[in-house]
């Protein structure tokens, strides 16, 4: 299994376009793994024969460098290949992996050598107040059973505990009196808990049953493709570790829509978006200060705009990039969105087309939405997000000086940006820019 991507840690095989036996040259498309961001064809390195096909079509969450399968050079007897040892290592392991899902649903926990395991099969989660009195303290949390949502141990039940062995007796929220034995104890709690409801709920909730009513505290498991794990686990990353400031303008987007009208009449379709795009473009073009990301000590001021343009997948949201935005014209912006925007959803893209980017746009007008604010796509430092056009009034002064009331269509954007590279003083100009450039689309021509 390879890397086929900076970020990914494994990947699925959705399909192999070879089968056993069949002659592979260098270069010839051998499966097709769906990665973090998107589904790729990985070729062949080697000619040879594939001998065998290790991993099949469907599995899930594969280590990198895990073995998938084995080529042999042309003329050996690919039937009897010998498979490697370290192979039988990897399959092995998975059975303990099968047991840790499988024994929290079965109907009783009675043996005591599933006592001793019991804390593997039910991790016990603390919240971050809890771990720090249980760590103080060389507190013991798994003599006790958890209070909290889905068994987590709270900062009371950390609380009750120490009490308890400050005065030099159990604690009250124990289940037995026996201190001799605390493990073994806890285990009984667990299923009583959700059978008799003598707890406020069950350590573990229990799985919904399909075609039966859902009972209190049941949920759905919903298996997270790799592509929304690492959307979780790089949002949680943005909203962490980046400190976000937030501004936004009303931009007049008349001109904008008399322009395209009239370009539709030549037959040129461009939508706002890439009017927006471009103009983008050419304010960071303008103020390079802000086309710059942070590095972990200081800013890095990033020579080529390229800019990346949020997609809604089924896998989840991807950003494929147009790269040097500022030196391309509207109507081959236009032309690059809409390629781009059709192999994200179709899981084609390359990982040069969407690794990368110095600065991300966010669309969500279509949907009707007004406004809103968007996330940081780290490294960037900046995301600008677009509402819907709206039609408002507005006083407006005539040739003659009379004041009078006219509709205009506004479409709010809301910049966020990382503080640490772009102040709100630099975020403020940028926005001023960026305004006078999509009410006055000439501008875009001059840069």
């Amino acid at each position: 299994m390879p890397a086929l991507s900076p970020t990914m840690e494994e990947g699925n095989i959705v399909k192999w376009l070879k089968k056993e036996g069949e002659m592979v040259n260098a270069g010839d498309a051998l499966c097709e793994i769906e990665t973090d961001k998107a589904v790729v064809t990985m070729e062949s390195s080697d000619d040879g024969i594939l001998a065998k096909i290790l991993v099949e079509e469907g599995s899930k969450n594969v280590r990198l460098g895990s073995i998938i399968g084995l080529l042999v050079e042309e003329g050996q007897d690919w039937k009897q290949v010998e498979i490697p040892a370290d192979v039988n290592d990897q399959t092995s392991q998975a059975p303990p992996a099968a047991a840790v899902t499988s024994t929290p649903a079965g109907p009783s926990v009675s043996a005591p050598p599933k006592v001793e395991h019991q804390p593997v099969k039910l991790p016990l989660r603390l919240s971050p107040a809890a771990r720090n009195i249980v760590e103080t303290h060389g507190l013991d949390p798994s003599s006790v059973t958890p209070s909290g949502p889905r068994g987590i141990f709270t900062k009371e039940d950390a609380l009750k505990l120490l009490q308890g062995k400050q005065k030099g007796k159990p604690s009250e929220m124990k289940p037995v009196v026996s201190p001799a034995t605390p493990q073994p104890t806890a285990v009984p709690s667990v299923l009583p808990a959700a059978a008799v409801t003598s707890y406020p709920r069950p350590a573990v909730p229990p799985v919904s049953t399909p075609g039966q009513p859902a009972a209190p505290g049941t949920f759905t498991e919903i298996p997270a493709s790799n592509v929304r794990r690492v959307i979780a686990k790089r949002l949680t990353e943005s909203k962490t570790t980046i400190p976000h400031a937030y501004a936004a303008a009303d931009c007049d987007i008349d001109a904008i829509l008399k322009l395209r009208s009239e370009l539709a009449k030549d037959d040129i379709k461009v939508s706002v978006n890439d009017f927006i795009i471009k103009a983008a473009a050419v304010t960071l073009k303008q103020m390079p200060d802000v086309n710059a990301a942070w590095d972990g000590e200081g800013c890095r001021q990033l020579q080529s705009i390229d800019i990346s343009i949020a997609v809604a997948t089924d896998r989840g949201l991807i950003t494929p990039i147009i790269k040097d935005v500022s030196a391309k014209g509207i109507q081959e912006i236009a032309a690059s969105a809409k390629a781009l925007a059709k192999k994200a959803r179709d899981g084609k893209l390359l990982p040069e087309e969407y690794q990368g980017g110095t600065f991300s746009i966010s669309n969500l007008g279509m949907f009707g939405i007004n406004g809103f604010s968007a996330v940081i796509n780290p490294p960037q430092s900046c995301i600008l997000a677009v509402g819907r056009g709206r039609s408002e009034l507005k006083i407006v002064v005539d040739e003659e000086g009379n004041e009078k009331l006219q509709q205009h269509q506004l479409m709010t954007v809301t910049l966020s940006s990382d503080g640490r590279v772009v102040d709100n003083d630099l975020a403020s100009k940028f926005l001023e820019t960026f305004k006078a450039n999509i009410e006055n689309p000439i501008r875009l021509a001059l840069c």
